[in-house]
């Protein structure tokens, strides 16, 4: 069956303290599916469930290598799930706070898009 896309979502996800690259991906994926309903998943591709949603998720952030992508796919509450994590987003000097545990002056700022497709 072929696969066609439904939805794309972007969004933008910082780490302003702690520099991982997790939590900027993780919120760059949040802030793209934070404010979406999809009712074209029942209304107009006809599935079941949710969880019936292609949900491909690629992600540009500094250090990518670093990312664990458990934990950004975590962030997506359905769907079958697949992630590509690439070098990009931007690395902005800003000020370690030793109390908040920054490893230096680093602020990692990611960029996320969101794909649902359907089979039909």
């Amino acid at each position: 069956m072929a696969r066609k896309r439904l939805i794309i979502e972007m969004g933008m996800g910082i780490d302003q303290h702690g520099q991982d690259p997790t939590v900027a991906a993780a919120r760059a994926v949040r802030n793209a599916i934070a404010n979406n309903a999809l009712p074209g998943v029942w209304e107009v591709a006809g599935l079941s469930h949710p969880n019936e949603m292609i949900v491909e998720v690629q992600v540009a952030v500094p250090y990518p290598e670093k990312v664990r992508q458990q934990e950004v796919l975590a962030v997506l509450p359905f769907g079958r799930k697949s992630l590509t994590v690439e070098q990009g987003g931007m690395v902005v000097q800003g000020r370690a706070i030793p109390e908040l545990n920054d490893k230096n002056d680093e602020m990692l700022i990611a960029v996320a898009a969101v794909t649902v497709l359907v089979r039909n």
